[in-house]
This record gives structure tokens, sequence and C-alpha cells, in this order.
């Protein structure tokens, strides 16, 4: 097994996730197979009881793993499945030792940092790196370990002197240290500076471990001449000092990396017998990937509606899928972030010119989503969206609460159930149509909610998402919900056009809901976000990007295929153009619809 640590300097939130997870690109593209740590250094056992605001959104693996977004860069980077072992933190390695010292496996010896917590610390990474990660079960030959932080943090220590001595566990031939750090350029000199880089690598090295390559992060590209004095500076070979400036897209940070020889370094350097050089197709999908989205002319707009808009990294993976949809449809994606309660009558007396900047953002998108999140804050806002989106046929899609509260709003406004609610907003209504699942909720915050992959089974043919999934009989999907739509109202909805065409193996569960007489109004209980991969993205969302350019029905008609007339410029909103031209003849759209309607006569019998 080869390892790569990758560590983080001078400050946190430097692109550490997206650079390990670019090194794992570009070894699986020649054929490695890779998988992938991350350390978190909190006291916290996972990110599970974590707000968003803390470290972003909480990913959700196969598993019932709640974990660090950056897992999810992972995913999608690789198409690999991770485990809820594979996000170590501080609290899980003491739980671990703890648990151990109460059973007596120490022997009467003092439990001290060192050796023990250490020791438990790669006993763990060794573990973990030998776990399987694809579904053919084969043993990965790279873990690339991420920790979490910036060296010099205190709860940090434990780790990095784990890894010191770990290197030489290992053996050199097997272990590479990578060292992310950030190179300011400021303002008013224009200059990069290289100070806190040098100052970032002495502590490093103080603390016994000397990096093998340093990753250069800046906000533009920086020239021969810095990466000369880093390498002489900081004991390095230059070839060994990559630099990564912001680009137009992360899809275009494995390519700068493999343009700056890095997968000969690792090759030399980890003996991995990789064959040189590359070939002539080698990263061709991730070229052409990054490509495309450089050069994508047509744009649509998509509202997400939150409470949590002000870091976009709350919604993470809601965005990578939405980027994934969008590119694979090709289009230029724009998100605009609404505050949820900003769209409420409340605000509007309040504070009115929110209110109206929020709807007028809201009424110029081409589709809205309403994605998941907890507490009453915001939940009028998106229930008003749910119903602007239902009465105006707009495109629309709601995930977890987002589902929850279409539901409560549906209730509200078409059965004219004026007190339903949720319980989880007001545990005394007597209309309750969303429920908690008291089996899943036994009074403990912490991984007690409905998580990890579950079925869904189709209970209509005639679904829109059943079409978009390929026709099939049942899907597995990633969870996290602790409430549920009551099984009692269920009926009724359906009588009044809200079709559960999505449900558990169990028949008791609503997990997907759709409208009658919409052109696509869908909301599920599962999060298809945590599915999406750039190069195949999650269907609900390319249902949505293709129902708000108009594009939809012509995807469903052509067997769900992206074909290169559907990707045209081509502004119809469904397979028939608006007028067809044939030998000095004009045949319009309404014309050919009419002519079908009557019968089965082919285009070319007509024309």
């Amino acid at each position: 097994m080869k390892y790569i640590l990758v560590t983080g300097g001078v400050i946190s939130g430097v692109g550490k996730g997206v650079i390990a997870s670019s090194f794992g690109t570009i070894l699986k593209c020649s054929n490695i197979h890779v998988t992938s740590i991350k350390i978190d250094p909190y006291i916290n056992i996972d990110a599970g009881t974590f707000s968003p605001y803390e470290h972003g959104e909480v990913y959700v693996l196969d598993d019932g793993g709640e974990v660090d977004l950056d897992l999810g860069n992972y995913e999608r980077f690789l198409d690999i499945t991770l485990h809820r072992d594979n996000n170590i933190t501080t609290g899980k390695i003491y739980q671990h030792v703890i648990s151990k010292e109460r059973r007596g496996d120490f022997l009467g010896k003092t439990v001290q940092v060192v050796p023990h917590i250490t020791d438990a610390i790669q006993e763990w990474v060794e573990r973990v790196a030998n776990q399987p990660v694809t579904e053919d079960g084969t043993k990965p030959q790279v873990c690339i370990v991420e920790l979490g932080g910036t060296i010099g943090d205190i709860e940090g220590m434990p780790f990095v002197e784990a890894f010191r001595q770990f290197q030489f566990r290992v053996k050199k031939e097997n272990f590479i240290c990578a060292h992310v750090s950030m190179i300011p350029q400021p303002r008013t000199t224009g200059e990069p500076k290289t100070k806190p880089t040098q100052a970032s690598v002495r502590e490093l090295r103080g603390l016994g471990l000397s990096p093998d390559l340093i990753v250069c992060r800046s906000e533009n590209p920086i020239g021969q001449a810095v990466k000369d004095k880093i390498s002489n500076f900081c004991h390095v070979a230059p070839e060994q000092v990559l630099c990564i400036h912001d680009l137009s897209s992360i899809y275009r940070v494995p390519i700068l990396m493999e343009s700056q020889g890095i997968l000969e370094f690792f090759n030399d350097r980890l003996q991995l017998n990789i064959p040189m050089p590359p070939p002539r197709k080698f990263m061709h999908k991730w070229k052409d990937l990054a490509e495309r989205a450089d050069t994508l002319c047509k744009d649509v707009t998509v509202a997400l509606v939150g409470k949590y808009t002000k870091l976009e990294d709350a919604y993470a993976s809601v965005t990578k899928a939405l980027q994934h949809a969008a590119v694979a449809a090709g289009f230029r994606l724009k998100i605009k972030y609404i505050e949820a309660a900003n769209l409420e009558e409340a605000t509007r007396r309040s504070n009115p010119v929110p209110y109206h900047e929020a709807w007028q953002e809201l009424c110029k998108s081409d589709g809205v989503i309403v994605p998941g999140g907890f507490g009453k804050r915001g939940m009028e806002g998106k229930m008003e969206a749910c119903k602007w989106c239902r009465e105006t046929k707009k495109p629309f899609i709601g995930i977890c609460l987002g589902l929850q509260a279409a539901v409560i709003e549906f209730s509200r406004n078409v059965l004219n159930l004026a007190d339903a609610n949720t319980t989880e907003i007001d545990p005394d209504t007597e209309s309750a149509v969303v429920i908690d699942m008291p089996e899943y909720n036994p009074g403990i915050m912490g991984s007690t909610m409905r998580l990890g992959k579950r079925t869904t089974v189709f209970a209509h043919d005639n679904s829109i998402l059943r079409q978009l999934y390929g026709n099939k009989d049942r899907i597995e999907e990633r969870h996290r919900h602790r409430y549920e739509v009551n099984p009692k109202y269920v009926s009724q909805l359906e009588a009044a056009g809200m079709k559960f065409v999505g449900r558990d193996e169990d028949n008791i569960r609503m997990e997907i809901v759709e409208l009658d007489d919409h052109p696509y109004f869908v909301a599920m209980q599962y999060h298809p976000e945590y599915l999406s991969r750039p190069l195949k993205p999650s269907p609900p969302f390319l249902g949505l990007i293709l129902a708000s350019v108009g594009k939809l029905h012509s995807y469903l008609a052509r067997g769900c295929r992206l074909t290169p007339r559907l990707l045209s410029d081509d502004d119809s909103d469904d397979e028939i153009p608006r007028t067809m031209f044939k030998d000095n003849f004009v045949i319009s759209k309404d014309m050919l619809i009419e002519e079908r309607s009557k019968s089965t006569i082919s285009l070319p019998e007509l024309v």
C-alpha cells in the first residue's frame, strides 16, 4: 500500500480537498486503484450534529456515515463509495482508545497520547486503506490521506506525530507528504510572497515531516522565479513545487497538475510501474469535460431557496449536482441563493426591500430547488416558493424538507387544511401531515436519523422520475431525515393530484412526489445529490435543468438520450421544431401535431 499525506499551511480552506481529489483522479486515469481518508481533528464523533455554518454541508455515505463534505469531493472525483471509517476524527480515536482501556486491553498501563493515541491512528489508517471502495471489490493500491486544519493547530498535533512515526513504519518508498500552502499576492505590490510558505514548511519539518511536494495555491499564475525561490528555501527540487492558481473550474485542476509532471513524480517516488509516457488520450474525458464546461454559451438560472444561503458550502453537493446536470445538458449554470425567510409575509411587513428583491430573483429564475434542512426558520418561505412553482408551472424540485414543505403547502391550499403542519414545528397540530419517526429518534441527536442508502420502489408506471431513472422498478438513494409524510393523509393528497409515485419497500414511507398537470414538479425524501457524478449527473437534477430550458419532453421522447440535436441551440420546447422546411413547403408545428393526433402518418409521408 502506498500513502500520500496531504497537509495544509498558512490558512485553512486553501483547497486541500480538491488537491487530494486531483491526485487521485490522475492516478485513477493511470489504472491505479485509489481510496481516500479525511482526518478532522475536532472532538466530535462525526459531522452529524454540526450546523452547516460550521464546516459546510453534512455529507452522507451509503452506510449512513455523516461525514465532512470533502469526502463528497473524493467520491465525485474518483467515482468510489467510501465508508464512515474513511472519516477519522479526534472523537472517534479517543472513543476507540478509551473503550479499549475500559475493557482492560492495556493490561493496567498508563494510557497516553504517545504511544496509544498515535498507534490507534496508524492502525486505523492501515485498516481503512485496505478496504475496497469499488463495486468489483478490488483492493486499493494508493491511499490519499487529507489532514484537516492547518499545520501548527494544537488539536492536530497527535495526528502529525502519528504520521511522523508512520513514514518509518511503511518505508520511504511507500509514503509521500504533500504540503499545500498559500502564496499571497498583495494588491499594493502585486508580487507573490513566499515567506508564509517558508514558515509553514519550516514548522512542518520541525514536527518531523519533510514535504516531498509543495503545492502552491495562488489567485494568479506565479512564475518560475517564485518556484525556484520556494525550492531553494524549502529543501525540495524545483520539479517538486506545483503551482495551482484559481481556475475556471475545478475540473481543470488535475489537468494542470498533470501538465507539471506530477504523474512522473508519483510513478518514480512510489514505484507504481505506470507505463511512461502516458498514452495520447490520457485523461481525455476530464479534458473534454473541462473544455465543455468552459465553452458553454447559453445560461440557465436556478433559484435555490434555503436557510443557510450565507455559506455556499452549506449546499455543496446540491450545487455540484446542478453543475453536473447543466454541463451535461449544454447550459452554463447560474445559481441564485434566496434566503427562504425573505419570501415570507412577515418580512414584507418588517423589511420590504429584501422581500421584494427575493421575489424578483425567484420570478426571474428558470427553475427552483428547495433543498433539505431542519428547524422552523424559513419554513413558511419555502412553502411560498412551493406554492408559486405549483401555480405558475415553474419547474421545481424539493429535497427532504423540500418534499415536506411541498406536502404541507398543498394540504393547506388545495385540501384546505388550514392548520396543516409538521410535528417538527408544531407538535400539537391537528393536521399533522408530516410526522416524526420514533424508531429513528430515541432522544439522542447524533446518528439517530434514517440514514444511508435505502431502496425506493416506483408505484406508478407513468412517472416522470421513473423515466429519468431509465424505467427501473426500484432505485437506491441516500437518506438523511427524521420526519416523514403521514400515511393517514396519502389518499386525500393523491385524490387531489399529488401522486406519491415512489415508496419504500414496505409501502409505508412516501419517497417521491409528483404533481399532475405540471411540466416538472417533483420532490423526494432522499438526497439524490449525494450520488451525482461529473460524468453521470443525477436524474432528478438533469430533469430540472432540462425542464427549465424547455427540453425535458424531447429528452424523454428520445428515450432519455442526450443527442446532439437536443444539445443544439434550438430553443424548441419539445421534439418538434417550430417550423420544418422541405422542398419549398413549410409545415408548422401546430399542423404536425394536429396530423399526428389524427393518425400515425410519418413525417416523410406528410411532407
